[in-house]
């Protein structure tokens, strides 16, 4: 049980000792980085989104004397290039992405695979991959990628909770064109004209901002202020969600649970996540009882929130010392 009176810090600050860019398709370009021990426990981090990117506090979730932290830039996102393509950018490429960098680093196995949101979904699905490569993972507001979920984000649902942001995030679209909002903001966000893909790439973003905590973070809702980094997370988040991200059936990753049962896995979830919430975390675990869940019980979705951090920075310690 996490002591809510003591909430812990992230690790302090720290630099990579190495970057690069990754060559992953004719097109693709994917930024890395590597931080901490340089011969430590290699751990995995997947941003959310997808289109998120990387940050400097997603490097301080792990104890730096004891892992060795990869984080990449998601194709189109953060620092990879081209920004904010959808040509050849799907689950799968993502995937092989990931088989790419860890032959590219010359690692034999994750030690820990982390994912947060969208980062959940593709640890999930890169571990269902190659469940041989996967020690441990550590997931928060765990996304299953059902179209119930979509729905309930984007359509109907979390606006019952937030009806004045989400009157402001329907606004840039057509009346007659609201029935479908995913299908009406991809026409937007694909759209030659640069003033409406950044209008309606600002509208999304910024729902999902002002959603993502239980309190509003104001440091997440100044990112919507940059063009370049709303077009990167809209175009591409919608981009998979208007495409069911690829997979062979929505209930993808909750058919191949048996393919990683053997491994460990705490899960992370905040009771009042209303981006991704608690009914995915709590089918996952009942499909995967033997991973770890942990409610936190006044959080929303981010990793910021204090009591998602603790339990965060628990999980990476134990696995840490495995």
């Amino acid at each position: 049980m996490l002591n809510m009176d003591n909430l812990r810090s992230l690790y302090p600050e720290l630099e990579p000792f190495d970057s690069g860019m990754l060559k992953v398709s004719d097109i693709h370009q994917i930024y890395y980085e590597q931080c901490g021990k340089k011969d430590g426990k290699p751990a995995l981090f997947l941003h959310g989104g997808p289109g998120g990117g990387v940050g400097m506090n997603d490097r301080r979730l792990f104890d730096p004397e004891v892992y060795r932290v990869v984080l990449l830039d998601q194709r189109g996102a953060g620092k990879s290039t081209p920004p904010a393509e959808l040509k050849d950018n799907t689950t799968w490429n993502l995937v092989n992405d990931i088989e790419k960098l860890r032959d590219h680093l010359g690692i034999e196995k994750w030690g820990v695979v982390f994912g947060g949101s969208w980062g959940s979904s593709l640890s999930l699905i890169y571990a269902q991959s190659h469940p041989d490569r996967v020690k441990a993972m550590v997931l928060r507001g765990i996304f299953l990628v059902r179209r119930e979920e979509i729905e309930w984000f984007y359509q109907k649902g979390a606006g019952n909770i937030y009806p004045d942001h989400f009157e402001k995030f329907v606004e840039p679209i057509p009346e007659a064109e609201r029935g479908n909002l995913i299908k009406a903001y991809y026409k937007q966000l694909t759209s030659e004209d640069r003033t409406v893909r950044v209008r309606a790439a600002r509208a999304w973003s910024t729902w999902e901002m002002v959603t993502s905590s239980l309190y509003l973070n104001p440091e997440a809702l100044k990112r919507t202020e940059d063009d370049e980094w709303v077009q990167r997370f809209a175009r591409i988040e919608c981009h998979y969600f208007n495409n069911d991200s690829w997979l062979d059936e929505e209930t993808h990753i909750l058919n191949n649970i048996d393919k990683i049962r053997h491994i460990p896995c705490t899960i992370v979830q905040g009771r009042y996540d209303l981006v991704c919430p608690m009914t995915s975390a709590w089918a996952l675990h009942k499909k995967w009882p033997e991973a770890e869940l942990n409610v936190v019980p006044d959080a929303g979705h981010s990793a910021k929130e204090p009591g998602i951090r603790a339990m965060l920075l628990e999980a990476t310690d134990k696995y840490g010392k495995m």
